[in-house]
């Protein structure tokens, strides 16, 4: 992977977790320490919390690319444009991860697809990293 810009390193870092897209085995990426993991279900929450969240359609970008997209939709989703559903579909899976999250140690990986979205294509596969995992020194083979 090529080295980042300055204003990328400093925006994946004030992000504290790394995210991508596999499509070959359609799963999003998220690799973080337990607290970065936990800010991210912080997003979802205040996401799926905002009233002006709730028309379909209504979305938010994270990260320096802006690719990851939560997304309110008619029914929990999750597919290559982004991780959706209802208010209440993004709370529960909000409370699915935060659960598998709870009895992971760093170095574990596991996934949520079928038992969040079971009409969905991808999952959701998280990398529980070590504490001082810092996301622009992420290296991943291309």
């Amino acid at each position: 992977m090529d080295k980042w810009d300055k204003q990328t390193i400093i925006e994946w870092n004030e992000l504290g977790f790394y995210y991508q897209r596999d499509d070959y085995f359609k799963q999003w990426w998220l690799m973080g320490s337990k607290s970065s993991l936990l800010d991210f279900l912080r997003r979802l929450l205040n996401y799926a919390e905002e009233k002006s969240n709730e028309g379909i359609s209504e979305h938010i970008h994270l990260g320096p690319y802006q690719y990851l997209k939560i997304m309110t939709w008619y029914y929990p989703l999750i597919n290559r444009d982004c991780i959706g559903g209802t208010p209440d579909d993004l709370k529960r899976l909000k409370i699915i991860i935060e659960q598998k999250l709870s009895i992971a140690s760093a170095g574990e990986v596991f996934s949520v697809g079928k038992e969040y979205a079971a009409g969905g294509d991808y999952s959701i596969k998280l990398f529980v990293m070590a504490d001082s995992f810092v996301p622009s020194q992420i290296e991943l083979a291309e």
